[in-house]
């Protein structure tokens, strides 16, 4: 017992710790370099909308587009509208009137956003395919800053980076501002030693070439997408100068629901493409279990640390038991009284504590086959 509890500490800390350190030490010793370039020949872009009753944010959204120092005649923007009912349409087919380069792709009934996203992919003329979302907005220079990146003859996939807004609605800025921070520097972390495990379903950007249809049930595209490209042989990269910006969730609540969902996701990962963890299939199989798989287990060998830590009180042992009871107080206090969660550092454990939970939802939810692939937006 006491080595398994040992291992299953070791275990914790690694996913959380060990696993940046080791992509540090080896972006020093082994990094590999991205070759980008402004001055090349630039290809013609395709920027794929998949939208669901957005009359609220198409149209800024298409405008933001338009806003972009990427060179009007070198870009086409195509909305692929996934059973709309409201007036999604009319607003798309009203721009494409006065503009030429949007394009509206609608059908009905909805199949959903894996299958527009294909049917986005079909329909585009360009070199290159960004996917980006109805509600976020793009920094000017966000596709110049993207498509730099494929004179890189190595990079078949480049993911941008995600800003929140500064918003005095949402209660939870402070962690979602630290958990942002934390998984920025690893995905930086991945790129300069080889491939990110995954992109910003916001903002990335494929070499059409090397897209391949995701299917229907696909929850993460945004991880599957990437992850095909880099089973190609080519490398999936972050790229922080290509920006897109959103707000925060208003409330944890919100937070919970669209982590409990993703997390769900990555567990489907394995089911729709197992060979995605096979060594001789994937050779960035580690990083994908140490950044999307080890953290959806994390919950299991915390209970398991405090259950067993019971059994083992003596010596040091007693310390990790005295250490979890502290930590697991503070957290449920945080439950039951909302003004401690105000505290930084409680607001923190708080939040992990959460987020762990809903790792260990998300995971039921998979298992139980509760991960609907229909539209959900979170607020």
């Amino acid at each position: 017992m006491k080595t398994l509890f040992i291992l299953s500490l070791i275990f914790i800390f690694y996913t959380y710790l060990g696993y940046p350190v080791l992509l540090f030490i080896r972006s020093k010793v082994l990094p590999r370099p991205i070759y980008k370039k402004y001055n090349a020949k630039l290809p013609f872009v395709s920027v794929v909308i998949a939208a669901k009753n957005e009359e609220n944010n198409i149209e800024g959204r298409i405008i933001n587009l338009f806003e972009t120092d990427y060179p009007d005649t070198l870009y086409e923007i195509i909305v692929v509208s996934d059973g709309s009912i409201d007036s999604t349409n009319e607003i798309v087919e009203r721009i494409s009137k006065k503009n030429k380069s949007v394009k509206l792709v609608a059908y009905f009934p909805s199949k959903g956003k894996p299958f527009a996203l294909n049917k986005g992919a079909h329909e585009s003329r360009g070199d290159i395919v960004v996917f980006a979302d109805s509600r976020q907005r793009f920094n000017k220079r966000a596709l110049s800053e993207l498509v730099a990146n494929f004179n890189d003859p190595e990079i078949g996939c480049v993911s941008g980076e995600l800003i929140f807004y500064e918003s005095c609605d949402s209660t939870i800025q402070k962690e979602m501002g630290a958990y942002w921070h934390y998984e920025k520097m690893i995905r930086k972390l991945e790129s300069k030693c080889g491939s990110v495990a995954g992109a910003t379903g916001a903002i990335y950007a494929v070499k059409k070439e090397l897209y391949e249809d995701i299917p229907n049930e696909t929850i993460l595209d945004d991880v599957l997408t990437p992850m095909n490209i880099v089973m190609q042989g080519y490398r999936c990269i972050f790229d922080p100068c290509a920006i897109a910006y959103d707000s925060v969730s208003k409330d944890i609540h919100s937070e919970m629901t669209r982590k409990i969902r993703t997390l769900a996701g990555n567990w489907q990962l394995l089911k729709i493409k197992p060979s995605i963890v096979l060594p001789f299939k994937n050779k960035i199989w580690w990083n994908f279990l140490s950044h999307k798989i080890y953290r959806l287990m994390v919950p299991f060998f915390m209970i398991y640390l405090l259950i067993s830590n019971f059994f083992i009180i003596e010596h040091l042992f007693m310390l990790t038991l005295l250490a979890q009871m502290f930590f697991y107080t503070i957290a449920f206090s945080a439950w039951l009284i909302p003004d401690i969660r105000e505290k930084g550092h409680v607001k923190l454990l708080y939040f992990f504590i959460k987020m762990n939970y809903a790792a260990l939802i998300g995971t039921f939810y998979f298992l139980s086959g509760n991960t609907a692939r229909t539209w959900k937006k979170v607020g």
